[in-house]
């Protein structure tokens, strides 16, 4: 004999709404087992790229106040600080050469110029970044060799010093004031955000866990070994 096909049994209205209370109460509970994402608390403020590509620059800076006392006790005829210069030769190579200037030609540089933004800059800028490695590498091959260096050796670390000063200052307010604040326009917010990640990750990948302000600290204790750290005399007196 066939058998007649039973109709389906209606869908019950809370099946179509949603489920029994008791199932989903433990849905509930499941996802609170499950990793949330971080929120960031109520008092942090997250750093943007172009707030850390700019306290980068700080770093930078305070290198440069480094050479700029070298040059001034070179040129005054005193003995060059030949260890601190070094020591500072090897922060702008790490730090700024290998990781600051490699954040801006990977993720920097590209966003502007794929917006037809301020590509004329980028090519300067990346010239420079390049002229600047050999001025670098010129200057870590002079301190690292020598405890004291004879007068064309001094003449030539003291012009190279000066001409890297030269470079680096423009350099670095074109990018303050020009690149990062079109950055800012050019990129979509979320994207900005996870530009901000990426940095961070990168920065204590390379440099551990104090990061930036280990950086910080290693140019303080050149600036003290130099007598330059005090602030105030650095204030003019005015009559």
């Amino acid at each position: 004999m066939a058998v007649t096909a039973q109709p389906k049994p209606a869908v019950d209205r809370r099946h179509v709404l949603g489920i029994s209370i008791s199932t989903a109460g433990a849905i509930a509970l499941s996802a609170c087992d499950k990793p949330q994402p971080k929120e960031p608390a109520e008092d942090e403020v997250p750093v943007t790229p172009p707030e850390d590509l700019m306290r980068e620059h700080g770093v930078l800076k305070r290198v440069l106040l480094i050479y700029r006392e070298g040059i001034r006790r070179g040129e005054g005829g005193a003995e060059l600080p030949v260890q601190a210069l070094n020591a500072g030769a090897v922060i702008i190579r790490s730090f700024i050469e290998d990781y600051h200037e490699q954040l801006e030609e990977k993720h920097v540089f590209p966003k502007l110029e794929q917006a037809g933004k301020l590509a004329d800059v980028t090519a300067v800028l990346r010239t420079q970044h390049a002229r600047g490695r050999v001025l670098t590498d010129r200057m870590l091959a002079a301190t690292g060799a020598a405890p004291a260096l004879d007068q064309p050796k001094r003449d030539a670390l003291v012009q190279d010093m000066s001409a890297f000063i030269r470079m680096y200052e423009p350099h670095e307010a074109r990018e303050d004031t020009i690149v990062f604040p079109t950055l800012r326009q050019v990129v979509p917010a979320k994207e900005f955000r996870d530009m901000a990640d990426m940095f961070e990750d990168e920065e204590h990948r390379r440099f551990g866990q104090a990061g930036f302000e280990g950086v910080v600290d290693k140019v303080a204790d050149i600036e003290k070994s130099l007598g330059i750290y005090d602030l105030s005399q650095f204030t003019p007196t005015v009559s």
